[in-house]
């Protein structure tokens, strides 16, 4: 019998300063069976970087055919395409076909750095995308505060990020490996 996706429950309350947003999403999130907890958190913080009111979860590792986030304009065009992990190369080039702008945040350490080495050539021509890594101890540590229900605290100053969940904190550095040129 196929286990079923584990529900987790976030209040997640953001403070961007960067780009000077300040909301509180109440999320109810699908946790894949083959999820762990760092890519499921990652998910979260991806959320919480573009926060908007029209971003979406979507049904990630259940679809082939759609990112983990994405968000769409009133008309229906996928504006924001957001991919975890180390997609293919034709995953982001159709992604990057299908959106107006595309974000890949890949974590995994030297793994990471493997796959961005293999890739980064061949999406040089897309103006559309961004490649940010988050380095391997962030990841864990953001792994560490998962839990089935949580109020989540994520700010966000001059690129640097702190994760709270009561009261422990994850300070996020994320790297830029490629920047959108558009």
């Amino acid at each position: 019998m196929a286990q079923k996706a584990t529900i987790y429950k976030v209040e997640l309350s953001v403070c961007d300063m960067d780009r000077h947003y300040y909301e509180t999403h109440k999320l109810t999130v699908a946790k894949h069976p083959s999820e762990t907890d760092e890519r499921l958190m990652v998910r979260l913080l991806a959320f919480a970087l573009n926060a908007h009111e029209h971003l979406e979860m979507t049904k990630g590792l259940s679809a082939d055919d759609e990112p983990d986030i994405w968000q769409k304009s009133l008309s229906g065009e996928l504006e924001l395409w957001v991919a975890l992990g180390l997609p293919s190369e034709k995953i982001v080039r159709k992604s990057c076909g299908k959106a107006s702008e595309v974000i890949v945040y890949c974590f995994g350490g030297r793994t990471a750095e493997i796959w961005w080495e293999k890739i980064k050539n061949s999406t040089a021509r897309f103006d559309n995308l961004q490649v940010i890594n988050f380095s391997e101890t962030d990841t864990r540590e953001l792994g560490n505060l998962a839990s089935r229900s949580m109020k989540l605290q994520v700010n966000i100053q001059d690129g640097d990020v702190m994760v709270s969940v009561d009261d422990s904190i994850v300070y996020v550095t994320p790297a830029k490996w490629k920047n959108a040129d558009h």
